[in-house]
């Protein structure tokens, strides 16, 4: 028993930071799962603190998708979590088994994955630790994600090597290089546990942890279908969107991914979604009730009542008292009086056994399992369980089809007692929401609202407006009152302000070119690199963007600073055709300007303004003379 109320029962896994058991609540007689830390990890206080902080945190977390934390607690070194118990395997004991997956199959199992950590995201939570050993998938087919919250509140122990061999495979670029993660590296984690879904493997390998690292900074990951050839090219664009290494470049969240994630199954046909990958492998025959390889521990099954009997004639029956006797004083001969007590010792042990078993177990039984099924065939397996239908609830749903069950209370696998009633949850399908009206708001106040509805931003474009004020949003598509499903993700436009013409400033000095691009309502860069220019030095040589450009307040204008004219030897075209000598000049970088003697019909230069061989500043005018005739 931990803490007094807990009864172990077995034990289920073990990981880096604590073992999970099989335990029951005795209080509320619900089989639990117990996540006990190991005694290192909580004799650190500041651990405990942060841990308990962060459980507490994690039980707001409400969703179908994730695994419930029912209550935490600790015992002397035993800090624990009591968490919602899911019979079944890991998403690693189904790629162990299976090999890849058909696209199809991936794609069931990463919508959900993501819709449980889009919560969790949009809840200010980062889980830091996706992988396929913490995707649980239940008898019943329902996918759960586990662990949230507990690498956040132990961050500075993830980070250690020990912790870290097991997760190196699924660890974004920025956790390595500076150990730190958002909504993105859960983004990054779901890109690669996708890729292994479909290939069956892990895009980088290598022979040692630091191997696998240095690949992860350095390689993109490889599209599937280099490994998997035929692949739709709708997969290999979802991988690399959630793969990038930089993560500017990845959805923003796993809302935003299961977005593309519906978009891209939208786009592939049926032949597509059932292709056959050839690294799948045949499934093995199912594991025996009893067998303790799987990760899960199924109860086992009770002894039939044959092997009941055979072991109740092994008992051995204590004296008995004087033989009965028969009417008229006749007693019954020795065997036949053995063989009836005999009898009567086994139907009195059977009768108290069978009145143990009532009391303990016989007047419960347990709510079978409906998820996903029709009401109607809810209604009748549960009546066929001896259960009655107290009330039948609506609500919505992305996970499950519209009119199929999508939650039952008391929890499938709960005890009750006979003719109990079991009360449905029916699903609507999914929830349509209607885009809000977002014109006037800013920016920052637009996306709340948008989160808010149920939807996600989308790309920001901007344009000018001479009435809007900058920041402001002029516009968003689809347009307010538009009907969407949730999550869907709505463009927006912001305004930019009303236009202002930038002025020419080149020949100026920087003090004033500034004050001028300032009053404007311009921001001013002065470029470091200063360049030869016809403007004298000191001035501004050239700006960007030039005069007659549009910008919005706040814009900067970049400013290069001249540092005077180059100076050039002029060459010697005195004896030259006018043709010629213009020519020559021309290419030193100099303007030429003609003039001609009278009577201005000859065509050979007589002089020119600045001798040849002399110097001057590049792209000054040079005038020359021709001669009379």
């Amino acid at each position: 028993m931990l803490d007094g109320r807990y009864r172990v029962d077995a034990r289920i896994a073990v990981g880096g930071m604590a073992t999970v058991y099989r335990a029951v609540d005795t209080r509320l007689d619900r089989l639990v799962a117990l996540k006990v830390m190991h005694p290192a990890l909580a004799a650190d206080a500041s651990f405990v603190e942060r841990f308990i902080r962060e459980a507490k945190s994690v039980a707001r977390l409400s969703h179908p998708n994730v695994v419930g934390v029912y209550d935490q607690g600790a015992q002397g070194a035993y800090v624990y979590l009591a968490m919602e118990y899911v019979a079944g395997c890991t998403l690693r004991d189904v790629l162990r088994e299976r090999g890849a997956l058909r696209p199809r199959a991936a794609l069931d199992i990463l919508e959900p994955v993501l819709a449980a950590l889009g919560a969790a995201h949009r809840a200010g939570f980062v889980h830091r630790d996706m992988k396929p050993e913490n995707v649980l998938i239940g008898d019943d087919g329902r996918v759960k994600v586990a662990d949230f919250g507990l690498v956040r509140a132990v961050g500075s122990v993830t980070s250690s090597t020990g912790s870290l061999l097991g997760t190196v495979s699924y660890l974004a670029p920025e956790q390595i290089q500076s150990g730190t993660a958002d909504t993105r590296a859960d983004v990054y984690a779901c890109g690669v546990v996708l890729y292994e879904m479909l290939t069956g493997a892990k895009p980088h390998s290598g022979d040692t942890p630091a191997q696998v690292l240095y690949r992860h900074l350095g390689e993109d990951v490889p599209p599937p279908s280099a490994a998997v050839p035929g692949l739709a090219p709708e997969l290999d664009g979802l991988v690399a969107a959630a793969t990038a290494r930089d993560p500017e470049s990845r959805p923003g969240d796993a809302v935003a991914l299961l977005g593309r994630t519906r978009e891209a199954r939208a786009a592939l046909g049926d032949d597509q979604l059932d292709a056959v990958p050839p690294q799948a492998r045949t499934p093995v025959a199912e594991t025996p009730a009893g067998s303790e390889d799987r990760t899960s521990v199924i109860a086992r099954p009770l002894p039939t009542a044959g092997g009941t009997v055979e072991r109740t004639s092994l008992l051995e029956m204590p004296p008995g008292g004087p033989p009965p006797s028969r009417p008229g004083g006749r007693r019954l001969p020795a065997p036949r009086r053995g063989v009836l007590a005999a009898v009567v010792a086994v139907l009195l042990l059977l009768g108290a056994g069978a009145g143990v078993w009532y009391i303990n177990s016989g007047q419960f039984t347990r709510v079978p399992t409906v998820l996903g099924q029709t009401e109607a065939a809810a209604k009748e397996r549960l009546a066929a369980a001896g259960l009655d239908v107290e009330t039948v609830r609506k609500g919505f749903s992305d996970a499950y089809d519209r009119g199929t069950v999508m939650a039952v209370d008391p929890d499938p696998g709960q005890r009750i007692r006979h003719n109990g009633s079991v009360t449905l949850v029916v699903s609507r399908g999914p929830e349509i929401v209607k885009v809000p009206e977002l014109e006037g708001l800013k920016l920052a106040d637009a996306r709340s609202a948008l989160r808010e509805a149920g939807l996600a931003p989308g790309v920001i474009t901007r344009e000018f407006s001479d009435e809007a004020a900058q920041g402001t949003v002029i516009g968003s598509d689809p347009a307010a009152g538009t009907e969407r499903r949730p999550d869907s993700a709505v463009a927006l436009v912001v305004s930019k302000g009303a236009p202002i013409d930038i002025p020419d400033v080149t020949g100026e000095s920087v003090e004033d070119a500034t004050s001028a691009l300032e009053d404007a309502g311009l921001k001013v860069r002065v470029a470091p690199e200063q360049v030869h220019s016809p403007e004298q030095a000191g001035a501004v040589a050239r700006q960007s963007p030039a005069e007659g450009g549009r910008a919005a307040g706040g814009d900067t204008v970049t400013l290069t600073v001249s540092k005077g004219p180059r100076m050039v030897e002029v060459p010697d075209v005195t004896g030259d055709s006018l043709d010629d000598a213009r020519r020559e000049l021309q290419q030193a970088g100099f303007e030429v300007k003609v003039e001609r003697s009278f009577p201005f019909l000859g065509d050979t230069v007589e002089s020119q303004s600045v001798e040849g061989g002399e110097r001057a500043a590049e792209g000054s005018t040079i005038t020359i003379t021709t001669k009379g005739l």
